[in-house]
């Protein structure tokens, strides 16, 4: 009697695991932004319905697409990533949210290649050899709110962008000029990551940005020599690292009184004019590293809410008492909690340490070793 309870308990246990095996759904290498774009209550919802039509055979209709081949589809999410495509598949899902293309062999993007995708939110095409796009691509993408484009060959701004669209990366592409009005319609775009272009200041024509309201733009790794002119007044975070910029003018930065961050890391500033900074009364991070400066920017004291800034590979060589900190009491609305000044030709030794008495903590503040 006993065998054969133990037998008819292994029967239930095996029974009860084959019916609570099923890991969750876990999209390997796909883009960061899949998941973000989705609250837990429409994920959960996806996943729901998923399971709950699993214990019926479902029969599709005729107008219904099957998985191109090689892709995974689940979810929504179509990923066809490293298969060496060469075009973009047929028979994509209509219902599709996210369509993952990147890291293949695609040279170009024809008039029909997304039509019927009027739900996709999503697109990664980052990574490929696409140098043309048809006019009409993204026309039928009305949805659409993230376009991954980076590590091609365009040489302009893609034409006809959804209306929908909040965000676009095309950085590392080979993009020298912004006509005037690439961006027209696109009343919804938050964030440009357009670096690494070879792009020079008169590549931007006047009325480039024009009716953006971008809260993040980066053009690091370019050609520029200088502040661009006419960028959005909106911004948030403006990233201009890595460039060629010899100098910041007065009325370089007059129009950005919106900017919470500033990078300027890695060019060629020498100086900063007397008064550009006050422009910016809600800057909280500025990235200076990596210059020619000789002493420390004019009117940091002024600057209520500056609590990160980044001064380290410069050339200065002294630091006065004056050059973060107001005078008055109570001024400062928010103490700095980073102030690097490594790598610079500064004697530590002889800076005064009421220099940083609107310091949060000593630790905040770095000296190094000078490298001749």
């Amino acid at each position: 009697m006993l065998p054969h309870c133990s037998l008819l308990l292994l029967l239930c246990v095996a029974r009860l695991l084959s019916t609570t095996s099923a890991l969750p759904f876990e999209q390997k290498g796909f883009w960061d932004f899949a998941m973000d774009s989705m609250d837990s209550g429409g994920l959960m919802t996806m996943m729901r319905d998923e399971e709950e039509g699993s214990a019926v055979e479902e029969i599709l209709p005729p107008d219904i697409s099957m998985c191109p081949f090689g892709c995974h589809c689940r979810l929504r999410v179509v990923q066809c990533s490293d298969l060496g495509l060469t075009e973009v598949p047929q028979n994509i899902p209509r219902d599709t949210k996210f369509l993952d293309l990147q890291n293949n062999h695609i040279t170009e993007l024809k008039e029909n290649d997304f039509k019927g995708l009027t739900n996709l939110y999503g697109l990664s095409l980052r990574n490929n050899l696409i140098s043309k796009v048809h006019p009409r691509t993204f026309v039928p993408l009305k949805h659409m709110q993230k376009l991954y484009f980076s590590k091609n060959l365009l040489t302009t701004v893609p034409k006809n962008l959804p209306a929908s669209l909040v965000e676009i990366r095309i950085h590392e592409n080979r993009i020298k000029k912004v006509a005037a009005g690439a961006f027209a319609g696109l009343g919804n775009m938050n964030c440009i990551e357009m670096g690494a272009n070879p792009i020079h200041n008169s590549g931007f024509e006047p009325g480039a940005f024009k009716g953006l309201k971008l809260n993040y733009l980066r053009i690091s790794d370019a050609k520029l020599t200088g502040v661009p002119k006419d960028l959005p007044d909106s911004l948030h975070e403006l990233h201009l690292d890595h460039n060629q910029i010899q100098a910041v003018e007065l009325e370089d930065l007059s129009r950005y009184k919106n900017l919470f961050r500033l990078g300027l890391g890695f060019n060629h500033i020498r100086n900063i004019e007397n008064g550009s900074l006050s422009f910016l009364p809600r800057l909280r991070e500025l990235h200076l590293d990596n210059n020619r400066l000789t002493h420390v920017p004019k009117g940091l004291p002024d600057m209520k809410y500056l609590h990160v800034v980044y001064l380290h590979s410069n050339n200065i060589a002294q630091v006065g008492m004056d050059d973060f900190c107001p005078r008055g009491f109570g001024m400062k609305r928010t103490f700095y909690n980073g102030i690097s000044l490594f790598d610079n030709p500064v004697n530590y030794w002889e800076v005064q340490p009421a220099t940083f008495r609107c310091v949060s903590d000593r630790l905040a503040v770095q000296f190094g070793n000078y490298k001749k």
